[in-house]
Parts: structure tokens; C-alpha cells; sequence
């Protein structure tokens, strides 16, 4: 399990737990004392993993004002007690059986049955970020659950233009925020992934046969702290032109390979290859985008 940390200028990750199931794992202890796990490790959930990373963070100092997770994490009521008894905001994904309070908490009904009595006209277009194929834009309604004065808290409802699927986040914040914020924050979860994948291919996060506890921390740990540096390179760079894509992480990496750890041809050549990659990703880019928005 991995904490993600996310911002305008890139994103990294920044702390991981070993998860233990607990029949296979935790409740034979022959197995646990050959991988090396300590004594005082035991079973633990998912979103208990998961606060405790938070909390890690908080306690850290690490500058944050929300959460956002998926179906798991949002199922918890603890983790998100957690959340807001530290005023942080969330937006945490549920499943379409999830009931919520309506009406000031007078009625209790399904998401998935709310959101087919919401008018045609209430559903809002925003985009909640820029994808490989052009911006991730989808239709938003946001209705109150609050059921105290001067709580802020919603029930978030995400749906497909193309195909009608619709995906639900129970969403609160410490202030009232427009419904652009927490389309941003339920946007950014998709962040993870591209973070594992970015970071399998490019820090080699999976390329590990450890075998105990302490062997996993260490890859793991270093695996990350390579992909964070490549992340504080790319926002480093200067904004691209048009023309050309910016350095991105797969790109610096394959600089840092050539200049550094690799005999090195002349830097005019290795620099007219990171030139001609980059100008093509930009056609490409530029395709998809039009490609996307035609539709």
C-alpha cells in the first residue's frame, strides 16, 4: 500500500505499507518470524494502514488539505472520523449501495437511486485534469448530506457522457468549496496509478525477489526515492514551447542514462534524440486532444 502526494507541479510517493492478510500471513507465525516481519507488527486493515500513513504525514508536517481514495478506504467510517477531527477534507469513493441522509437526515436512500432523480439539467460538465488522450471530462451533480448546521458535507456523483457510468465519493471540508474542488480532489485519485505505472517503468518498483520484511522496505524505499527525485527534476524544468513536449520523468531518466551511467556519445547527439522524442509526443498530443474534442 502506497501514499501518493499530489500537486500542480508533480506527484510522488511519499510512504508504504505491507499489507498482511491475516489467515495467510499474520496467524502463522513460523512464516512471520522467517520473513523477518517484527513482533510488534500485526494484522491490519487497509484504511487502518491508511490512517496510519496519514497520520505519519500530518505529524510530519507535510502540508495537505484533502483526501481522496478508493472504494476501500471510503467504506470506513474511522478513516474518515480521522480526517475530519484534523480538518482535512476528503472525497472518497463508495459503492452505488451506499445510503446516504437527505432532506437535513430526515430520509435515508441509495446513491444509485438518488442519482436517477436528479434532473437533466443539474448534471454540471467539468473536467477533472488532462489525460493521455486529451482532458478527463465528465458530468458532476453534488447534493448537501449535511445534518447539523454548518456542516459541509456532500455526496458527489461522477458520470460517464459516453456510456452512463456513474461513480460516488462521500465528500467533506472544513469550509464550504465550489463543486470544481472536490471535482479536482476526486479527480487527482487516478494520480496513483500513473504513479505505479511511472514507477515500475521507470524506478523499477517491482523489479524485486525479496523475500523478507526488511529486504521489501529497503527496494521499495530506494525505488521510491528515485522516482521522487525524477519528479523534482521535471518540475524544475522551465515551461516547454508549443512545438515540444516538456521533460518529462521517462525522459530525464533516459538523460541521466546517457550523460551518467552509460558511455556517453556527444551531448549535441543525445540532445537532438530528447528533441525529436519530445516534438513527436507533442504532434501526438495534439492529435488526441483534437481527436477527443471533435467527438
Amino acid at each position: 500500500m502506497f501514499l501518493a502526494y499530489v500537486t500542480p507541479h508533480g506527484r510522488a510517493l511519499i510512504d508504504r505499507r505491507l499489507y498482511l492478510p491475516e489467515t495467510t500471513w499474520c496467524q502463522q507465525p513460523d512464516r512471520l518470524t522467517a520473513a523477518g516481519v517484527p513482533d510488534q507488527v500485526g494484522f491490519a486493515t487497509k484504511p487502518a494502514l491508511a490512517r496510519q500513513m496519514i497520520t505519519a504525514a500530518l505529524d510530519a508536517g507535510v502540508p495537505f488539505g484533502w483526501v481522496t481514495g478508493d472504494e476501500v478506504y471510503g467504506a470506513d467510517p474511522g478513516l474518515r472520523a480521522d480526517l475530519e477531527h484534523r480538518g482535512i477534507g476528503y472525497a472518497l469513493a463508495v459503492g452505488c449501495d451506499r445510503r446516504v441522509a437527505v432532506n437535513d437526515g430526515r430520509t435515508l436512500i441509495r446513491v444509485d437511486d438518488l442519482a436517477d432523480r436528479i434532473p437533466t439539467t443539474e448534471w454540471q460538465p467539468h473536467s477533472c485534469g488532462p489525460g493521455a488522450k486529451g482532458p478527463r471530462d465528465y458530468l458532476w451533480a453534488w447534493i448537501t448530506t449535511a445534518t447539523q448546521p454548518d456542516e459541509h458535507r456532500w455526496l458527489l456523483i461522477r458520470r460517464n457522457r459516453t456510456t452512463g457510468e456513474l461513480a460516488f465519493y462521500l465528500c467533506w471540508s472544513p469550509r464550504p468549496v465550489p463543486l470544481h474542488t472536490l471535482v479536482r480532489v476526486a479527480g487527482s485519485r487516478w494520480s496513483i496509478e500513473e504513479l505505479f505505472q511511472t514507477g515500475k517503468g521507470q524506478a523499477g518498483l517491482d523489479h524485486y525477489q525479496v523475500r523478507s520484511w526488511t529486504g521489501w522496505h529497503r527496494f521499495i524505499t530506494l525505488a521510491m526515492l528515485a522516482l521522487a527525485i525524477l519528479t523534482i527534476l521535471t518540475a524544475q524544468q522551465p515551461d516547454a514551447e508549443l512545438e515540444i513536449i516538456a521533460l518529462t520523468v521517462a525522459e530525464i531518466r533516459r538523460l541521466l542514462n546517457a550523460f551518467v551511467l552509460t558511455a556517453t556519445l556527444p551531448p549535441e547527439h543525445t540532445l537532438h534524440w530528447s528533441t525529436w522524442r519530445r516534438t513527436s509526443q507533442a504532434r501526438a498530443r495534439r492529435s488526441h486532444y483534437q481527436r477527443r474534442q471533435a467527438k
